[in-house]
């Protein structure tokens, strides 16, 4: 087995892997897009496996790399990939092709994917609002309303015909 580095003789190798975490970690905070979050999430984690083994600390290394690298990003790309949709009833006689697209590039900067549910599906608790014929999107919670009012597409929805409700303020 190798010797663990000696931080006076291989100082020049040690130091600009050592700067690599404090970045990575400003990096990783700073994101809004989640998916690049979790890549980061991954870098930072290789990087600290990286240097707890230079280091000379192998049982320290592998179990980062194992548990705080593969099995918390792991369990993020699942909870990421299943939170980040946006679930809608489409109470709509027949699709509209245009409209889904419209909805899909309005709701694309918030990192969203667009998930139709029937009415009779089982886990209709967990849906988010519901689309009508007339282009009346109705949402039932206010903080997602203002985050959709906030993004570009809105306009485009507006302009074209749509509208944006509180399932409180309209009719079911």
């Amino acid at each position: 087995m190798n010797a663990p580095l000696s931080l006076g003789s291989e100082l020049d190798l040690l130091l600009p892997i050592t700067a690599l975490m404090p970045i990575t970690a400003l990096l990783l905070v700073s994101q809004s897009n989640p998916y690049q979050t979790l890549v980061l999430r991954g870098i930072l984690g290789s990087v600290a496996t990286l240097l707890y083994a230079l280091l000379g600390a192998p049982d320290v290394a592998l179990t980062e790399a194992l548990v705080g690298t593969l099995l918390s990003t792991t369990l993020y790309a699942v909870a990421l990939r299943s939170s980040m949709a946006l679930r809608l009833e489409d109470r709509r006689s027949k699709p509209d092709p245009s409209r889904d697209a419209q909805l899909m590039a309005w709701i694309a900067p918030l990192h969203l994917r667009l998930r139709w549910q029937r009415g009779d599906e089982p886990g209709q608790n967990a849906i988010h609002g519901w689309l009508n014929d007339d282009g009346q999107l109705v949402l039932l919670q206010p903080p997602l309303r203002r985050q959709l009012q906030q993004c570009q597409a809105y306009a485009e929805w507006r302009a074209s015909g749509g509208e944006l409700h509180l399932a409180s303020e309209s009719q079911p």
